[in-house]
Order: C-alpha cells, then structure tokens, then sequence
C-alpha cells in the first residue's frame, strides 16, 4: 500500500531528511586516508542521536551498523570495520537513514579519498546526473517508470549499467515502503504519483555488468566483475509542483 503523507507527516519527514543529510555530509567530511569505516559510521551515529533521532539502518533486518559504507567495487550494504582501512583512490559510498519520531530519511553519496582516477570520477558524475534526470520526473501525473527509463537512458550514454536487482522504494514511516522505484523501466508504466508520497531514489550505477554477487557475510553487495560501482541518493517529497528533496542539506 502506497501511504499519501499529511501536513504533519511531511512536517516530520522534512526533519528526518535534515538530520539525515547533515549526518552523511558528516560522514563524507571523514573519508580520509587512514581513516576506518568504522570511525566514519560513528561519527554518523553520534550525529543522528545528537539531533534526538535514531539509526535507522542499525538493527534493521540484523544489520550491524548505523551506515553502510562500500568501498570501489562493493555496491551496498558494506558494514563497516575498524579493520576496513580508506586508501588514497578508493570512491566510498556511504548511505545513511534517520527516524525522527517514526518517519525515516535516507540518503547516499559517492566520495571520493584524495587521488581518484578519472575513470571513477566520470562514474561518479554520471551517477548523479542520472539521478537528476530521474528526479525530473518526480512529479504529480507522472509513473515510477518514468523515473527509471529516464535514469536508465541517461547512464547509457556513458556505457554504464544501472543496478537491477537492488531498487529505490518509498519511505516515511517504515524505511522501505511501496511503491518500488527501479532504476530501469518502462515510461508511462508503474505506480503513478501522487503528492503527498515520498520516495526515496538511487541510482546504482556499474561501469562493467549490471549484474552483482553477494558476499559471504550476508550483506556486502558487490560488481559480479569486480569494476567499480557508484550510488546516489535522496528522499523525495513529490508536491503539485516540483519535487522537494528531503535529504539535501
């Protein structure tokens, strides 16, 4: 069931969005040479319970840690480690979610550690502007395939391969709500949107095969060929006008 968010509703995810954001620019402000994972995922931790919020990736599902942070060829859901050491050239993907009061925020970015190459660079650009074209269709009228052909279409171009398996999804009181959001699909197919929805949109995005292995800790997603990946993401208020990104601070 698609859930249509009220005055208060939006009132309250405006603010999850806030401290979700806040806390992944934290996080990327921390991807330093040296630096563990682990002490990232801390920082984003410490700054969602600072704000009066909770983690709302830790626990969910069994999942360890407040952030998953994925480094080059690891998609999502890398749990972080004090053991997991940022090297000069890794691209680190961190994706942070925040409850505030029982609405929820999530929100990811692709940064990089000092000298990355421009290969990984190009990936990174390309992720986001396909984001940007998806979210051009983020409004009242138009289908959850719209956003997905729009992405699709634009990370071709590069020669790129979205993610298939993994999807973007509505949000609000439960971090994974209806309607599923692919990266990929059909125009003028799928759920149509509404205002008053909020959803949460996430290129993933390969520069080898769309294909993707799981590893053996139950959680770390990684490229099937082992090329780098990149992901981009934020929660979306679809409004009567243009869409409000709940999650850009």
């Amino acid at each position: 069931m698609i859930h249509i968010k009220n005055t208060e509703d939006i009132k309250l995810m405006k603010i999850a969005g806030r401290i979700t954001g806040e806390a992944l620019c934290l996080g990327g402000e921390a991807v330093k040479e040296g630096v563990s994972t682990k002490h990232i995922d801390d920082i984003i931790r410490s700054h969602i319970e600072k704000c009066g919020a909770k983690p709302s990736f830790l626990g969910y599902g069994g999942f360890p840690a407040s952030a998953c942070i994925s480094i080059n060829d690891e998609v999502i859901h890398g749990i972080p480690s004090k053991d997991r050491i940022i090297k000069d050239g890794d691209i680190v993907k961190i994706d942070v979610g925040a409850c505030y009061q029982g609405f929820n925020g999530d929100s990811a970015n692709t940064f990089v550690c000092g000298n990355a190459s421009e290969e990984a660079v190009k990936l990174i650009e390309a992720t986001k502007e396909a984001f940007y074209k998806g979210v051009s269709f983020a409004k009242a009228g138009y289908r959850v395939g719209d956003i997905g052909f729009a992405i699709d279409s634009h990370v071709r171009t590069y020669g790129y391969s979205v993610v298939r398996k993994y999807i973007g999804h509505g949000v609000g009181r439960e971090l994974h709500e209806d309607p599923e959001v692919p990266n990929s699909g059909t125009a003028g197919r799928g759920s149509r949107l509404y205002p008053g929805m909020t959803i949460a949109i996430e290129p993933m995005v390969n520069i080898g095969t769309h294909s993707v292995k799981e590893m053996p800790d139950g959680w770390c997603v990684k490229t099937a060929d082992g090329k780098l990946s990149a992901h981009y993401e934020h929660t979306v208020l679809i409004t009567d006008g243009e869409p409000i990104l709940l999650t850009k601070v």
